[in-house]
């Protein structure tokens, strides 16, 4: 079975050399005012270019766009909807990141494509395939502050508006060519009662995507007590999180998926590299079970966690680890 390595998600924008160090100094500016909007943008395109190129000199044969422009994985998309604002920082999960909290007024409606050009851009800059990654509905209706009366007694319709803006950007990544576009919801897996709903959003994103294979991602927690219902949902590839359950793999592998797996069996929170022999012995029980044409070999969550170069490092990693499968 062909072994593809991408990237979950995002990647370090700022690393130890001084040239890696440009988007943090460029930030600093742009917050006095000391330089342009338009020069600043340029900075994030440059260094969106970088980690793009990085990736793909590291082995990576699907990259992401790094999310150089997201300040965090809630604020990103809500922000620019009608009828929400930023407020605050709160810690996203267990993690030592924080994300600005979105706050609900009315009702939330989609206004303006936001992802197509970051992807083009990124695109344009890649000889590889980009694989643009948005967050979803019921993680983004989960860390929101809800002032909209209407939402505070339903729950429901939040996240089905949330997720009318979510399907127009995948609306707008399928026409831009996007061939993978990813959906992140880490939140289901503190929220499995919502299961059935994600299953509704994936199924309204679905019918927007055109020719574009759906993944679903999941992460910091173990799918494990909801893995046969996850699998089920409407997505072309399922991305899972192998670091909370030593057990995962011999789940998965009774599973017997009838579709492609994306395979976090490497850390993305942890400067630990991964002992190759462990993650090749999770690959031979796992792959010959799983009934499709292809699986994905990724960390277990986006990069930015780490240092720089131990992020790259372990996207070597991964990909000295698909050469060992393939010989």
């Amino acid at each position: 079975m062909p072994l593809i390595v991408t990237n979950n998600g995002s990647y370090p924008r700022i690393g130890d050399a001084p040239e890696a160090q440009r988007h943090r100094r460029a930030y600093a500016r742009a917050e006095r005012g000391e330089i342009s909007e338009a020069e600043w943008r340029a900075v994030e395109d440059e260094v969106t270019r970088e980690v793009v190129l990085e990736q793909i000199a590291a082995g990576v044969e699907v990259p992401t766009d790094g999310q150089v422009r997201w300040y965090d994985p809630i604020s990103h998309l809500a922000r620019s909807l009608a009828h929400v604002t930023i407020n605050g920082l709160l810690r996203y999960f267990d993690t030592n990141f924080y994300f600005r909290q979105p706050v609900v007024r009315g009702p939330i409606r989609w206004t303006r494509p936001l992802l197509r050009a970051e992807y083009e851009m990124a695109s344009a800059a890649s000889p590889k395939p980009v694989k643009p990654v948005l967050t979803g509905a019921v993680t983004l209706a989960r860390h929101s502050i809800v002032e909209h009366p209407p939402y505070q007694k339903d729950f429901r319709q939040l996240v089905l508006d949330y997720n009318e803006a979510v399907a127009q950007e995948v609306r707008e990544l399928a026409a831009a060519g996007a061939s993978v576009i990813q959906i992140d919801e880490p939140s289901i897996l503190q929220d499995p009662a919502s299961i059935n709903l994600l299953e509704e959003t994936l199924k309204r994103v679905a019918s927007w995507k055109g020719t574009a294979r759906l993944a679903l991602q999941v992460y910091f927690g173990d799918p494990g007590p909801i893995l046969e219902r996850l699998l089920a949902l409407p997505a072309d590839i399922v991305g899972l999180d192998f670091t909370y359950n030593p057990g995962l793999v011999e789940q998965v592998a009774a599973a017997k998926p009838g579709k492609s797996l994306g395979l976090g069996l490497f850390d993305g929170r942890n400067t630990k590299l991964e002992d190759p022999q462990t993650v090749l012995r999770a690959l031979d029980r796992i792959l010959p079970h799983v009934r499709a044409e292809e699986c994905y070999l990724q960390p277990s969550s986006g990069l930015e966690y780490l240092p720089r170069d131990r992020a790259l490092e372990k996207l070597k990693r991964l990909v000295a680890i698909k050469n060992q499968m393939r010989n």
